[in-house]
């Protein structure tokens, strides 16, 4: 399992009263933190494209800041998750030219993930909740294409100039739900997830919903199945177990997770999503794999004790209540859902998601209010753990 690095360049409040400066701090310290990932051998440098969401995200341009770092670094790979691939948003062209320019840039090392978005996104750019999905799939069928030389898909334009990596960069999807990791898996690209509210053993069996969707795979969007899994997840570590919570780690999950939910609208995205597992679960075919998934889960809780801490803490904050900072990350801990401690319990928390088969972990080492030296040791830390695992 290769270790990579998750950013989203957070800026959470109170900022310093009468300071200008706050947010060139932020990008500056995502440099260094970028530079030192490099140096230590981390496997990619992975940005979010997030658009009006204030402190919880100030990678508005992160194909600005990819280009940066294509000239400030020289081994780590550069991956883009996910471009929000709403035409209204991005075009679909417009995706394919810088993605091919930032390759040139950085000799080869880029990585490049689509997702829809979500509703504040959407109605920022004025984007058709109706059509996204749609959107977002005519883009995986045509980049790969116009990287490629078909002009077939631009009226017979070509768009210049082609990646440097042959065919193409590799190509993912980002998803949350078992149907988002099945069609990732039959559309032949890579998978990027999250573990940050879900534990081990439903990680456990999304890998093997995508392992069992890209073996089905005959026709990639892409001229190959990119067949890799990578879930983003809390990453800090310190030099002891109680250091790593001085450093800030519970009130840094919390302060996620509640901003977070907030930020993509979790409650209608929640109330969406069991619309659509319905419509799977009641589909002629019996919705594949996700159908599958579903219908196993919804017997597995019939028969269960119900809802652990974690997810009646996630619960809560989505009916619009708080759970105390200690209370939510302590629920998030004791599901696997975060990597937090000295090396050693960093190590072991690593070890349980490199034997789910997950190819790479993307450690979300800069969250809430976790100083800047505290991310940079945390870096370190881990960066001594990467010769363990990328073997």
């Amino acid at each position: 399992m290769k270790l990579d690095m998750f950013s989203e360049i957070q800026d959470p409040r109170p900022w310093p009263q009468g300071s200008e400066g706050h947010e060139h701090a932020r990008i500056t310290q995502t440099l260094e933190q970028a530079r030192l990932a490099d140096e230590l051998g981390y496997g990619c440098w992975w940005q979010v494209e997030h658009h009006g969401a204030e402190e919880f995200s100030l990678s508005s341009a992160p194909e600005l800041l990819l280009a940066a770092l294509s000239q400030q670094t020289r081994n780590i790979r550069l991956g883009h998750a996910a471009v929000l691939a709403p035409t209204a948003i991005n075009h679909r062209i417009r995706i394919a030219e810088r993605a091919a320019w930032l390759d040139h840039l950085s000799n080869g090392r880029v990585e490049l993930g689509l997702t829809r978005s979500t509703a504040p996104e959407w109605r920022l750019f004025g984007a058709d909740p109706a059509t996204v999905r749609d959107e977002v799939a005519e883009t995986f069928r045509t980049v790969p294409r116009m990287w490629t030389g078909d002009t077939t898909v631009t009226a017979g334009v070509p768009v210049l100039p082609a990646p440097y990596q042959r065919p193409h960069p590799p190509l993912w999807q980002a998803a949350s739900t078992p149907a988002s990791f099945e069609e990732a898996g039959r559309r032949g690209v890579g998978v990027l997830g999250t573990t940050l509210w879900e534990p081990l053993e439903r990680v456990a069996r999304l890998v093997e919903l995508y392992r069992a969707a890209a073996a089905n795979c005959t026709e990639p969007v892409g001229e190959f199945v990119n067949n890799q899994i990578a879930f983003f997840t809390f990453v800090h570590c310190a030099e002891t177990d109680e250091q790593a919570m001085r450093d800030g780690a519970a009130a840094a999950a919390a302060w996620y997770t509640a901003r977070a939910l907030t930020f993509f609208e979790a409650a209608d995205a929640f109330v969406e999503n069991l619309g659509r597992e319905q419509q799977l679960i009641a589909a002629p075919d019996g919705g594949g794999l996700a159908g599958d998934f579903i219908r196993a889960e919804a017997a597995q809780a019939a028969t269960g004790t119900g809802p652990n801490a974690a997810q009646v803490a996630i619960g809560t904050i989505l009916q619009g209540g708080t759970v105390p900072d200690d209370e939510l990350f302590e629920a998030l801990n004791a599901q696997d859902s975060l990597i937090v401690g000295s090396p050693e319990t960093c190590r072991k928390k690593l070890r349980a998601y490199a034997d789910l088969g997950i190819d790479r972990l993307m450690c979300f080492h800069q969250m809430g209010g976790v100083s800047h030296d505290s991310v940079l040791e945390s870096i370190r830390l881990v960066g001594d753990l990467i010769p363990e695992f990328d073997v």
